[in-house]
């Protein structure tokens, strides 16, 4: 891997987890719209860009070598399902008032990641990444046996995202091809919706164009990070991907805490200082293992 490809990965891997990291202040933007019309147009939105950007780059012989193989299809049907759902959950958190909680979801998915490599790759995790896993565990039950409560959002959040990773991974398509038959298999019912739909906000031709503008914007919210997300991935080291990820739920934190003026309550501060320690072994495993491939490929 040449130092070149390292550069460009990690600034393209940080562009993603920016824009990521400030996807809140969009869907704040737009919050007087309900948040499954905000999905709506983040669906239709989003299939037209990545049609648009899969047909000028010539990756649509990849989508219809795609439509011969109906076990991808499948897969990319229930993908489909787990990203809106995702989409869905995380509009609603930031547009009521649940940006920490949405910020905990991400902060727990590299440890559900773990969870999920062990229960269903039959992945060997190592004994500092099971520890990570068993204190963000800890974490979320000292929520529910000390505060009876549960975070469910955050959970939600981490758990759509995380089982979707792991049935992309396994798909093992370019993100542009994947996201443009997911958009499209979500589209037909993105219209239908649109065409029942009797809100307010519905009818663009009585939206103010700087809203207009706002919901079309909805596709480039959703598609430039993954693009810039994939194109990080295939120069640079997983680690070092991995490492860059937290840029974004830390952004959202602050976001939470400064311009949203939400605050953290007991149960979310003994739920995030657990999972932030778990964290900080994942970061310092990961580490470790980087610096024993150094010496191994030095030597």
């Amino acid at each position: 891997m040449q130092d070149n490809d390292v550069r460009q990965g990690t600034l393209y891997a940080i562009a993603a987890y920016l824009m990521w990291g400030i996807a809140p202040l969009y869907f704040h933007a737009v919050s007087d719209v309900p948040a499954d019309e905000i999905l709506m147009h983040r669906v239709i939105w989003s299939f037209g860009l990545v049609f648009g950007l899969a047909w000028f780059s010539g990756q649509m012989k990849e989508v219809r070598a795609l439509l011969k193989l109906p076990r991808k299809l499948a897969l990319l049907g229930v993908t489909s399902v787990l990203v809106a759902s995702n989409w869905l959950i995380f509009i609603w958190a930031v547009t009521n008032d649940h940006v920490l909680d949405a910020s905990l979801g991400y902060f727990i998915n590299p440890l559900l990641n773990v969870a999920l490599g062990m229960l269903v790759l039959n992945e060997r995790p190592g004994r500092l990444q099971l520890f990570a896993v068993l204190i963000a565990a800890v974490g979320v039950l000292i929520q529910l046996i000390q505060f009876g409560s549960v975070p469910w959002i955050s959970l939600a959040l981490a758990g759509s995202f995380g089982c979707y990773g792991l049935l992309r991974k396994q798909i093992n398509l370019q993100a542009t091809t994947g996201l443009l038959v997911e958009t499209a298999l979500l589209l037909p019912l993105a219209l239908l919706y649109w065409f029942w739909l009797d809100t307010p906000t519905a009818d663009l031709t009585q939206n103010a164009a700087s809203l207009n503008g706002l919901l079309i914007a909805a596709g480039v919210v959703t598609t430039l990070p993954l693009l810039a997300f994939s194109a990080a991935a295939i120069r640079i080291p997983f680690y070092l991907l991995g490492m860059l990820q937290y840029i974004g739920p830390c952004m959202m934190f602050g976001l939470a805490l400064t311009l949203f003026g939400e605050q953290l309550d007991a149960a979310q501060s003994w739920t995030f200082a657990f999972i932030w320690a778990a964290l900080l072994l994942l970061i310092f495993d990961g580490l470790n293992k980087a610096r024993q491939r150094s010496r191994q490929k030095a030597h």
